[in-house]
């Protein structure tokens, strides 16, 4: 068996850094064989001058959105985007099918390799079967007006039938997921936290201050955003807790929910998560470059990362981001809040967002075994991401 050494200017193994007396080794396949002492390593070692680190894993895109690049302004507002999407997004096949493979050779090149995929089509099944990258389908459903919960729903079903036909194992590798606490029905919630075998599953969460404010006092300009796409909400009564707290209780104690952009997240939430023994296990995933297109403002992800529950990355979609890239979201990262080390960032991107698909067994960090990738950060200094350019080497 042939094996590929390679040694570093510093080595993260997905879970601690190491520096260059360290050779990390794969088997000509890209399977981790060991990391040992550079003094044990023998010869035929490749310098790299760059910090190595196991292929990323993006917790959050919309591959099915990949033609809409460029099509929505930037910093239109939560309200502004979303109608954006509804009404801009059917264009012809062949145009969002050619745009989805060049979007999944633009992740590939970037290093990733999963993805949990938002899907309210089947549009990405085609290039899906190729098995170039690994996904966890999380198939979306959505319908605010309760009247309608049972029909999204068995929509829902319907696609995630088609997407089990491309795993062995269908549920390990999709489930149905709420969109968002606004766009969701309390039944079509009951419905999707009850169907067989739901385990990990996705939602946008406090996505913006107008979110907030339909929950607290039936207010502010999602009103505006119902009005618009003829959605007579005159059944909703405001809660008086906010979105998160509104909708959490729907999900089980046997479940992982992976929380996404948690831009009004407080400190009164964690305590709340934190505090609420039956719910599932919770990840926060951010998606800053996302944020900032949108023009929502950056959650507080200090707060995240010190709130005690895993903090993962995603990009987001093409129509919300000028690439998929896990890279220039660490950037961003690192430039907003400098307080973050490296490591913790490298942490996120890689074992954590491995852990929040329950594929840490094979992705996510360098130990025997595993197929995780292997990828050089070139152009840090002093640890400082902000010139880096991703390599991916295995």
């Amino acid at each position: 068996m042939s094996y590929r050494k390679f040694r570093a200017r510093q080595l993260f193994t997905g879970h601690q850094m190491l520096g260059e007396e360290h050779v990390l080794i794969t088997q000509s396949n890209g399977v981790i064989e060991d990391i040992v002492p550079l003094i044990e390593a023998g010869e035929d070692i490749e310098w790299i001058d760059a910090t190595l680190s196991p292929g990323f894993v993006n917790c959050h895109c919309h591959l099915e959105l990949s033609h809409m690049k460029g099509m929505i302004p930037e910093k239109t507002g939560m309200t502004d985007f979303v109608l954006a999407v509804v009404q801009q997004r059917h264009l012809e096949e062949e145009v969002i099918l050619n745009a989805i493979e060049s979007a999944e050779t633009e992740m590939l090149l970037n290093g990733i390799v999963a993805v949990g995929d938002i899907c309210n089509n089947l549009h990405t099944m085609q290039q899906k079967r190729k098995g170039r990258i690994y996904y966890h389908n999380f198939i979306e459903a959505s319908g605010f007006i309760p009247s309608i919960a049972e029909l999204r729903f068995e929509r829902a079903k319907d696609f995630f039938n088609a997407y089990a036909e491309l795993y062995s194992m269908p549920i390990e590798s999709n489930s149905i997921v709420p969109h968002a606490p606004y766009s969701v029905s309390p039944d079509l919630f009951r419905k999707i936290s009850g169907f067989p075998g739901n385990h990990i599953l996705t939602m946008h969460n406090q996505e913006a201050i107008s979110e907030e404010e339909l929950f607290l006092e039936r207010k502010g300009d999602f009103l505006r955003m119902y009005g618009a796409m003829n959605i007579d909400i005159s059944f909703f009564k405001a809660s008086e807790k906010n979105s998160l707290q509104t909708v959490f209780p729907y999900f089980g104690r046997n479940q992982k929910l992976i929380l996404v952009h948690n831009v009004t997240t407080s400190e009164a939430d964690i305590h709340f998560l934190r505090s609420y023994s039956s719910g599932p296990d919770v990840f926060f995933c951010v998606c800053p470059n996302a944020n900032l297109y949108i023009g929502n403002g950056l959650p507080d992800v200090v707060l995240l990362a010190n709130s005690g529950f895993p903090v993962v990355v995603g990009t987001d979609s093409l129509a919300s981001n000028h690439q998929l890239d896990i890279l220039e979201e660490l950037k961003t990262l690192q430039k907003k809040f400098p307080s973050i080390t490296l490591v913790q960032l490298l942490r996120w991107a890689t074992i954590n967002g491995a852990r929040a698909l329950e594929i840490e067994s094979m992705l996510g960090s360098f130990e025997r075994g595993k197929k995780p990738g292997v990828v050089a950060i070139r152009g840090t200094i002093n640890n400082e991401i902000g010139a880096g350019k991703i390599e991916r080497l295995v």
